[in-house]
């Protein structure tokens, strides 16, 4: 199919704390092609039109009907979407399947269950299968013929997935390993065909395999009674001397955790692209809602704060939104780039392994983006949105769970910047070279700066020392506990708080720039409003986490001589957000929904 990637060899993971891209380096939704565009037109009509109008249904969990939407979607391409065409799928790239998922996601049950099927559930085949298991098993799963599940966690092993319980024994003949154990939390486990289940061999290799349901000693428990996410199924699964032929071993014994920890990155991702499906969809029905309902003779929507909740709602999708695409126009040409030369497989793991950290960061941004706009969505439906029968209720329940599975967003800052620093030390990255001269540029003092010009110079120089207060506040924690930096989690965190913010910051900036130049400032006004709002406000968090991370590495002389530093940083020109806010918030009642569809 055809595909819009970007001309530019794609920037290396985490490298945007050091570089600074052009506009031109991006890729923004206004670059989608009309093939990915309507891959996005096909799964949102298909979402509108045969799945939403049976929520009530699937929320009750009527038997066979989300089983029954599956194969119906798969007859439209959207469940193999990550399958190459020469196993029956649809053979999309990145930046389509993104598409895919952001537009599939405007229902929360049917959304986790595409992930663990087209994602989680059929992506280690993809890229571990063997011939004859791809032969075997993907088609099938393409057509949901098959449908897929993933079981990696167990009562006792979240997030640490390799304190795994389950054991895989080689039989007598050599013929079968024999599974024993429980799996938890296993998304379509009540009605999937095919597990992709973890267990140790001889309860050390920890190893991936493929299981039947049909195997002899595979068997879903009952449904999980879940605070949201109805219409999706999640069972147990026990494995009770489960008999599993050798030839279903996946990848190779002991290297269990290349399979879990790529498919992994590429489900955070896709979490992160949901997020924004599921968000514009509830933006679009509170304003619509904040029109209908009148209060004190007007209606809510004509009242300055249900304004403002709209505008920022609109502001942080904008944010994530432009996040996504940029990561997936990057993954997109790396994998362009490596398409000419080895092993398909092991190309895709490499360059989902280079773009972990901004997997992490989209899916702790995205997760906590919608979080807050579900939130807002119920406030502005006031009393109606804590009822059943409104759909901001049930997106409110549906959301809360993408902050904890894929990896737990704790876990996922740590994972940020535990990356950050491998890099760094591997030489992959020159943090440590660019600490060393921020330290000399802050011992010559200050300099005198010209004022930036040019559409959003002002925020590009906010951001560009934004990124030196990370150097100064990740270079001083270093310096202080070196190795033993993992054992300070509440300041990792406040790192990795900065690293997200400089992504998101300066996504939106350069997609704002970039619209500027392609269609004009007067054509791209909102948007720059936008850019202004979110990378004033984001600049403050970054200040406050900066400020936390110094105090806690620095004491006495010391502390008052970064803090002045910091101090230098963080000097900016002070934003009427509240004028920019009103103007993003006519731009969505304006047209009932998020006002950068697109562009």
């Amino acid at each position: 199919m055809a595909t819009s990637v970007l001309t530019k060899p794609a920037a290396k993971g985490g490298s945007f704390l050091l570089e600074s891209a052009a506009p031109a380096d991006i890729f923004t939704p206004a670059d989608l092609s009309d093939d990915q565009k309507l891959i996005g037109q096909t799964a949102e009509e298909f979402v509108i039109k045969e799945v939403l109008p049976l929520a009530k249904d699937l929320e009750n969990k009527k038997p066979g009907l989300m089983p029954e939407l599956v194969r119906k979607a798969a007859e439209l391409g959207l469940m193999s979407g990550g399958t190459p065409e020469e196993y029956g799928g649809a053979g999309l790239d990145k930046i389509a399947t993104t598409v895919l998922t952001e537009k599939i996601s405007i229902y929360g049950g049917f959304a986790v269950t595409h992930g663990a099927h087209a994602g989680i559930g059929t992506l280690p085949i993809v890229y571990f299968g063997t011939e004859e298991q791809k032969k075997k098993y993907l088609p099938k799963l393409a057509s949901a013929e098959l449908i897929g599940a993933y079981c990696l966690s167990e009562p006792q092993a979240g997030s640490d997935a390799q304190n795994s319980l389950t054991r895989a024994e080689l039989n007598k003949e050599g013929t079968h390993y024999i599974l024993n154990g429980q799996k938890m939390w296993i998304t379509n486990g009540g009605f999937a065909d095919l597990y992709v289940v973890f267990a140790k061999v001889d309860g050390e290799k920890f190893t991936a395999f493929i299981v039947e349901r049909k195997f002899p000693g595979c068997k879903p428990g009952n449904e999980e009674h879940k605070m949201g996410i109805h219409g999706s199924s999640t069972t147990p699964i026990f494995l009770e001397n489960c008999m599993v032929p050798k030839e279903n071993v996946l990848h190779e014994i002991g290297r269990g955790h290349i399979v879990a920890f790529n498919v992994l990155n590429a489900g955070r991702f896709t979490l992160g692209a949901s997020g924004v499906g599921g968000s514009k969809h509830v933006l679009m029905t509170a304003a619509k809602y904040a029109k209908e309902r009148k209060a004190f003779g007007k209606q809510i929507g004509e009242f300055g704060l249900m304004r403002e909740k709209l505008a920022e709602m609109a502001i942080q999708i904008f944010a994530v939104e432009s996040m996504i695409y940029r990561t997936a126009g990057n993954i997109e040409a790396a994998m362009h780039a490596a398409s000419g030369s080895g092993d398909k497989a092991e190309n895709t793991m490499k360059v989902l392994e280079e773009y972990a950290i901004e997997s992490s960061i989209s899916k702790v941004y995205g997760s906590e983006m919608l979080d807050y706009v579900v939130d807002e969505g119920v406030q502005i439906f006031g009393g109606y949105g804590f009822h059943e029968d409104y759909p901001v209720c049930r997106a409110y329940r549906d959301s809360r769970v993408n902050r904890i599975f894929e990896g737990t967003n704790e876990i996922n800052r740590m994972l940020i910047i535990q990356m950050l620093m491998k890099r760094a030390m591997g030489g992959q990255l020159a943090l440590i070279p660019a600490a060393m001269k921020l330290a000399d540029e802050i011992l010559a003092g200050p300099s005198f700066e010209e004022s930036p010009e040019g559409v959003l110079a002002e925020e590009g120089r906010t951001i560009a020392n934004c990124k030196k207060m990370f150097l100064q506040a990740a270079g001083g924690a270093v310096g202080k506990f070196r190795e033993k930096l993992a054992e300070e989690q509440e300041l990792i965190g406040a790192l990795a708080n900065i690293v997200m913010e400089v992504y998101a910051m300066e996504s939106s900036l350069l997609r704002a720039q970039k619209a500027a130049l392609n269609r004009g400032e007067a054509a791209s006004s909102v948007m720059i409003d936008a850019a202004r709002v979110f990378i004033a406000d984001a600049a403050e968090r970054v200040d406050h986490e900066a400020k936390r991370a110094i105090a806690a590495v620095q004491e006495g002389d010391m502390l008052t001589t970064q803090m002045a530093v910091l101090k230098r940083f963080g000097k900016r020109p002070a934003v009427d957000t509240i004028a920019l806010r009103r103007r993003v918030a006519a731009a969505v009642q304006s047209q009932d929904r998020y006002p950068f569809e697109g562009r």
